[in-house]
């Protein structure tokens, strides 16, 4: 219900079934012109409409796309969580093993109620939102948790929630609508076809009010594209476009403005209305925030429970409760309800009011008529069934890999300071090259030994610059993407292979600019031989070096918590390659014990196709080495240990490892989570 004042609050009942009371707070586009300066009529035309969770039609608006869904209860009794004791804690005295950080916490969040979390910092507000939601990755949690009186199962549960995380994690160089499209191919059943999907794609954006900029990119945060209050609202559309049931969100208003703190809300607001259960963690906010709300849970700090009730008309129900308290100081006039609520509940004040709030909330009658109702609230209602979904993921793997190529091709194409940079930087390379060695590959100019060694040290020289400059410039690319796929990846809109592939695959095209390039100018300034036959084995060869150059730098990224790492470990595999390769060290030199480095190294295979495939054949060009005659093919097998006969192994090898390295990229993605929560 909107009025003159920007928010009204009704104190939402609880019958003793259970049922739910109506709640209707909308912080209203009048009270948002305030804080903007500007002027609107203050009616219910100007709200955005409401989604329906079981009717097709609107009556502000014929013919809206509404996608139906299950609206479902979350119900949770004596939820606790440890984590091991730190190890400063335990230098300080503390002996136990396991630290609870919630201590039998139980509630129930109820469909089109915008429930909130709130607390002092390190009450464990962020860490319930995280053990309902199943985004821990460590500890130990107990207790019961029940979507719709049923046991809650993660894999099922992923597909029915949402989870907007603090941190807007997404994709910088795709746009609004692009972000909001791609969440919802992939997370939307295949039941709903293309024209549906768009239709809904476009209702999104309008309820959360991001219509009016579907076309700007994401962008960087605090460097370009979209503001902080943007990212906010784009965080939530990207979860409702999968049509969830539950939506959970950590502190959707932070670090943010009056006036964009009031256009999210009322984005929140806007989700809660179409019947879905949302849940907000709430660190600090404006009385209109905070009586925007329905519903609230107060933890102390140490993970313990002090209210869980309605908020009421102007914050009635919870200042009612408190101010019953003896001791407990009355709120002043005007004065913000949420702040007033901390600071009566503080460690301090209860030590001087000699009092345990969480203690007397499980006397009060309030605890016990909640857990009344949560036990109500956690049996199934006759004649539903339990949520169950005959595969893991919305779409198959096709879908998957198809939606994702898409984005990654996106990406990809709008980021210059990646592709073109190394095109370009190639492109310089290779006029170098072929200008500092300008035809010294032909082989009627190779007299001797140092002939030889120049055209051989070229490739080596060239194949080390190129192919380090792809692995490095890489890493920040997909180190970029990774936080995005960790918050994709809980999701579940997809499998960790069908990204893995889609990056794989898109790095295909843009390194076969490079060889082509390459193959067009610097083959032929150098002077290598122009047949059909060392033409292609030259440009396999390159094609295949690039490639595993750039699959490694995928592999550091995905096996190191950040780039730091991964450029330092990128850097000890370069060392390794140089020394191993069979040109600063020849094979022959190489001591048996070390031997087996030379034949897993890739530089190896790579030098060996490069020279064998352009001069191994020339057993009839006679040169003058270390004071001897010999052909060209002798002179490498002898000293380098370059071996014509091993040319089919070489290719099946130069194959193998950027197969390998992309492998062992997506077996990693799939498996290790830097990320701890």
């Amino acid at each position: 219900m909107v009025g003159d004042h920007g928010i009204w609050c009704s104190t939402r009942k609880e019958d003793p079934n259970g049922s739910r009371g109506t709640s209707r707070a909308i912080i209203s586009r009048n009270k948002l012109t305030r804080f903007d300066g500007g002027d609107q009529d203050n009616n219910t035309e100007n709200m955005m409409p409401k989604l329906q969770a079981e009717t097709v039609l609107s009556p502000n608006r014929t013919g809206r796309m509404v996608l139906p869904f299950t609206p479902l209860i979350i119900s949770f009794q004596d939820v606790n969580y440890y984590v091991d004791t730190p190890a400063e804690m335990r230098g300080h005295g503390y002996i136990e093993k396991k630290l609870q950080l919630l201590h039998n916490i139980t509630g129930a969040f109820q469909p089109g109620v915008l429930s909130a979390l709130m607390g002092v910092t390190g009450a464990g507000k962020t860490t319930l939102l995280d053990v309902l939601s199943g985004r821990k990755t460590g500890g130990v949690i107990e207790g019961d948790i029940r979507i719709g009186g049923y046991p809650k199962i993660q894999q099922t549960f992923a597909r029915i929630s949402g989870y907007c995380e603090q941190t807007d994690v997404h994709s910088p160089q795709i746009t609004v609508s692009e972000s909001v499209a791609y969440s919802a191919w992939l997370r939307l059943p295949p039941e709903v076809d293309s024209k549906a999907r768009n239709e809904f794609v476009k209702e999104v954006l309008e309820i959360i009010e991001l219509d009016e900029i579907r076309d700007f990119l994401v962008g960087i945060p605090g460097v370009n594209g979209l503001s902080t209050e943007q990212r906010k609202r784009l965080t939530i559309a990207v979860e409702l476009v999968s049509n969830p049931s539950i939506i959970f969100m950590d502190e959707p208003t932070s670090g943010l403005d009056a006036r964009a703190a009031a256009i999210v809300m009322r984005a929140v607001k806007n989700v809660a209305d179409t019947g879905r259960t949302v849940v907000c963690t709430i660190h600090q906010p404006s009385i209109d925030i905070f009586e925007a709300f329905d519903e609230l849970m107060l933890m102390k700090r140490g993970g313990e429970l002090i209210y869980a009730g309605p908020v009421g008309h102007h914050s009635c129900e919870v200042i009612k409760y408190f101010q019953a308290i003896p001791g407990v100081a009355r709120i002043k006039e005007n004065y913000n309800p949420s702040t007033w609520m901390l600071e009566v509940t503080s460690t301090s004040m209860e030590l001087q009011l000699g009092v345990d709030f969480a203690q007397m909330y499980r006397e009060s009658s309030m605890c016990k008529d909640k857990d009344m109702l949560v036990k109500r609230l956690s049996m199934p209602v006759p004649g539903t069934s339990d949520l169950h979904f005959p595969t893991q993921f919305p779409q198959k793997f096709r879908e998957q890999f198809k939606a994702c190529l898409w984005k990654q091709c996106l990406s990809y194409w709008r980021t210059p300071s990646y592709n073109l940079v190394r095109i370009v930087s190639l492109a310089v390379a290779c006029i170098f090259f072929g200008v500092l060695f300008w035809q010294q590959g032909n082989i009627n100019h190779i007299n001797d030994q140092q002939g030889l060694f120049t055209i051989l040290g070229c490739m080596y020289g060239f194949i080390l610059f190129s192919g380090v400059n792809n692995c490095q410039s890489v890493m920040p690319f997909v180190s970029v993407e990774r936080s995005v796929v960790y918050r994709e990846r809980f999701a579940g809109m997809y499998s960790p292979w069908a990204y893995s592939f889609a990056q794989v695959a898109m790095e295909i095209p843009y390194v076969l600019v490079q060889v082509v390039l390459f193959m067009l100018i610097a083959y032929p300034m150098i002077g290598y031989e122009w047949t059909v036959a060392k033409f292609f084995w030259f440009m396999y060869t390159m094609l295949c070096t690039l490639l595993y150059f750039v699959y490694l730098g995928m592999l550091m990224v995905s096996l190191t918590p950040n780039i730091q790492v991964a450029s330092i470990l990128a850097s000890m595999f370069y060392t390794l390659q140089n020394l191993m390769s069979g040109f600063i060290v020849p094979a022959p030199q190489i001591p048996k014990w070390w031997i087996w480095l030379y034949y897993i190294s890739p530089m190896s295979w790579t030098l060996n196709v490069f020279f064998t495939t352009q001069f191994g054949d020339h057993n009839d060009r006679m040169i003058v080495v270390f004071e001897e005659t010999k052909s060209v093919a002798a002179f490498m097998m002898d000293y380098f240990g370059f071996r014509r006969d091993l040319l089919p192994l070489g290719a099946v090898a130069l194959a193998a490892f950027p197969v390998l390295f992309a492998v062992l990229f997506g077996y990693n993605i799939s498996k290790l989570n830097f990320q701890r929560r």
